[in-house]
């Protein structure tokens, strides 16, 4: 069983940045392949960034790549997302999601947290 519980969500302006942080508990923690999704209003759930179970395979959404980086701490049991260069359609509320697998996942994953809202203002 995984908990996870998101944080470092709110409001910036177009062009900041934001650190969201993803707190897990659970002693399988560092088995899990992690991954980072967002909810717009009235869009579906949409994938943003994976990160593999050892954190050295990475993937990302095309709107986000370049901007978004993705880490993750096993000590900590702490998966991060760091946001640059906001964009006002990155607005959504994101959520970390925690895989049973070990590599890159887009869909199908165990646990999910209960979201952190980021606000970008033009």
């Amino acid at each position: 069983q995984v908990q996870l519980v998101e944080s470092g969500g709110g409001l910036v302006q177009a062009g900041g940045s934001l650190r969201l942080s993803c707190a897990a508990s659970g002693r399988t923690f560092s088995r899990n392949a992690m991954g980072w999704f967002r909810q717009a209003p009235g869009k579906e759930r949409e994938f943003v960034a994976a990160i593999s179970w050892s954190g050295f395979t990475t993937d990302y959404a095309d709107s986000v790549k370049g901007r978004f980086s993705i880490s993750r701490d096993n000590v900590k049991n702490t998966v991060y997302l760091q946001m640059n260069s906001l964009k006002p359609e990155d607005t959504a509320v994101y959520y970390c999601a925690a895989h049973s697998g070990n590599g890159i996942y887009y869909s199908q994953h165990d646990y999910w947290g209960q979201g952190t809202q980021v606000t970008v203002s033009s």
